[in-house]
């Protein structure tokens, strides 16, 4: 059943200053209901801060939150209590309480509590005390406190630290179950590979400014056709490269260049330079490779 879009989070003119450092300057965006929004930027961007805000724990200097069209604040965050779940930065995790009492301190209903655990495949170490945990059962077990009352609204600072690849899997599921009965979601995350997987649409941020909210079919369409590269030198190669006005970004063991380009004379470039060419092919953009190039269009 389709889900009214109801605007589930509207932000306006957030500003926020530590000292005289601006860490969040005009910061509007909405997210309705059901939607799954990514947050991205560099480290330092203004993501937490945000996310702190959205949740009644920071006071900021200028704007107005409002979620599910109630205001939020230092001071008046009734609705965070009672529609929101959230993991920031780490779990709070008491090392002598086991799992179980961890989600008790969340809620009494032990249906909800049995549905989060089997959900997230916790059964095998519910019960043990949180100081024997791992990094990713102490992540799952954040996770789980964030979603077990099935709040409306749920914010995710770097939910995938620590998890396997299973871990991952089931819970982008897990997301994309409660998004379709109309939970939105608010995530922050670096590895955008996976992130891209889940969203409906992203928030761009850097140096506490919205670069862009657009959704992931208008991304799609504004993605570019990008040339990619290996070499045996890729470090030489990227500098050859950019001496010579390419406009070129290194991911991993490939060479990106970014926009349209005459395919032999890049190639002649490089074979003047005695470098080994090792693959060439043409792809579409993905998310991660758009957001490094608007990151990189920014600082020209």
């Amino acid at each position: 059943m389709q889900q009214v879009q109801e605007q589930m989070v509207q932000v306006t003119g957030l500003r926020k200053m530590f000292g005289h450092r601006v860490v969040l300057h005009e910061v509007n965006f909405a997210i309705t209901t059901g939607e799954v929004v990514g947050l991205v930027g560099p480290n330092g961007a203004g993501k937490t801060t945000i996310m702190k805000a959205l949740l009644g724990l920071l006071a900021t200097d200028a704007g107005n939150v409002r979620i599910l069209g109630q205001p939020v604040s230092v001071n008046t965050h009734t609705v965070v209590t009672q529609q929101v779940g959230a993991l920031i930065e780490h779990p709070a995790i008491y090392p002598f309480l086991s799992g179980w009492q961890h989600l008790q301190l969340m809620t009494a209903s032990v249906e909800q509590m049995t549905w989060v655990v089997q959900a997230l495949q916790m059964q095998a170490f519910i019960r043990r005390p949180a100081k024997r945990y791992s990094l990713g059962m102490k992540q799952k077990l954040g996770i789980a406190m964030a979603l077990v009352k099935r709040p409306r609204l749920v914010i995710l600072d770097e939910p995938m630290n620590g998890l396997d690849p299973q871990s991952v899997k089931r819970l982008r599921h897990l997301i994309g179950q409660m998004a379709g009965e109309g939970t939105s979601f608010l995530i922050s995350s670096h590895i955008l590979s996976e992130l891209e997987k889940i969203i409906d649409a992203v928030i761009l941020i850097d140096q506490g400014e919205v670069l862009l909210q657009r959704t992931m079919g208008q991304f799609r369409e504004s993605a570019r056709q990008s040339l990619v590269v290996r070499t045996a030198e890729n470090a030489r190669a990227l500098r050859v490269l950019l001496q010579a006005d390419y406009p070129v970004i290194q991911r991993g063991s490939n060479l990106i260049v970014t926009q349209p380009v005459s395919l032999t004379p890049l190639l002649h470039t490089l074979l003047d330079a005695h470098i080994q060419i090792l693959k060439v092919n043409q792809h579409q953009e993905d998310l991660e490779t758009v957001l490094l190039r608007l990151l990189a269009e920014r600082k020209v």
